[in-house]
């Protein structure tokens, strides 16, 4: 008897589309999706920050090539105001712009500077449980010498919050270890409604920036904020650290490069294979020539350069020590 195959329940993406860098991302992302996710019949919406009091510039996309580009790929342009954080806080987008997408539908936030290297459709989300990026180092907090430690900084947030804190917690890992307790990158998320997901993300994120507790005196929120407060949101939405296989996101099917460089100095053969085809087309290379980094790595070479510096098998276990080596060279473009 066959095996019954298992329908994918329907989902929008969000990322954000902002004048300069992440407008070209977004291409690239959108590039990426329709050629690798060509069975994706969700919307792909490209958020865009809107001009006022937070923004010191125009935070729009500019030129016309680039919304054509990403109309061409179906991808829809929505606007966002930018009502409490904008040039100060540009990581705030990603909160505020979840009330951009439509109450109620499923949703998975990635952030522009990802690229789709297989099937998105064959992601198995559960999006009654939330979670991000497991895909990161031990940025915060940074504990002092004389300061509260993790346990201290982390528990008097759940505390704020009225959140059970030691469910939170990896028991597998070591007391006082970064990674005994809930933390991710905010490269991607999900859940099943944007509005629900936003609201709580948005009250978290504010509640801590502008009333932390006393434990939080000795530690940076910027740019760690939206870090910080989605460990939070996850956890009091019923999500967690295992709500997708492993190996997925930010493995076979998805690659938050950050940065072009960083791309090519450590990720497979696969990746650098993807980004060279879903480039290639002559209206889409004339786009994302108009941006610096992208026409020198992709298209000029520099990005190969970049990879014959490194063993991808024996690489800097931190990524600072990467970095430094291709500034060295002066191959850093960003």
């Amino acid at each position: 008897m066959a095996g019954t195959v298992e329908k994918i329940q329907p989902f929008n993406i969000l990322i954000i589309g902002q004048g300069g860098r992440l407008q070209y991302e977004a291409v690239l992302f959108a590039a990426s999706l329709r050629a690798m996710s060509p069975n994706f019949k969700g919307r792909l919406v490209v958020a865009e920050p809107q001009p006022g009091p937070l923004w010191r510039s125009d935070p729009r996309i500019r030129g016309e090539e680039t919304r054509a580009a990403l109309d061409r790929l179906g991808a829809e342009v929505i606007p966002f105001e930018s009502r409490h954080f904008g040039q100060d806080y540009p990581y705030g987008n990603k909160i505020e712009a979840l009330m951009a997408l439509p109450e109620g539908e499923p949703f998975v936030f990635f952030d522009t500077d990802t690229l789709i290297t297989g099937d998105l459709t064959s992601v198995p989300f559960d999006f009654t449980r939330p979670t991000a990026s497991l895909r990161r180092e031990g940025t915060w907090p940074q504990v002092e010498l004389y300061g509260p430690g993790y346990t201290q900084i982390w528990k008097s947030l759940y505390d704020r919050f009225g959140l059970d804190f030691d469910s939170s917690l990896d028991l597998a890992q070591p007391d006082e270890f970064w990674q005994r307790y809930l933390y991710f990158n905010a490269g991607f998320f999900f859940y099943t409604c944007p509005h629900l997901f936003g609201q709580r993300f948005l009250d978290t994120a504010l509640a801590i920036r502008d009333d932390p507790p006393p434990e939080l005196m000795l530690q940076s929120l910027d740019p760690w904020l939206d870090q910080v407060a989605l460990p939070l949101v996850i956890h009091a939405l019923g999500g967690g650290r295992d709500s997708l296989p492993p190996g997925l996101l930010d493995g076979e099917i998805t690659c938050h490069y950050r940065v072009l460089a960083l791309l090519y100095a450590r990720e497979s053969d696969h990746v650098v294979e993807v980004l060279t085809k879903v480039t290639a087309p002559n209206w889409i290379k004339r786009v994302l020539k108009s941006y610096e980094p992208m026409k020198f790595m992709i298209y000029h070479g520099r990005g190969e350069k970049v990879r014959a510096m490194f063993d991808r098998d024996d690489l800097p276990r931190k990524e600072q020590a990467i970095r430094n080596q291709i500034k060295r060279e002066g191959f850093w473009l960003r």
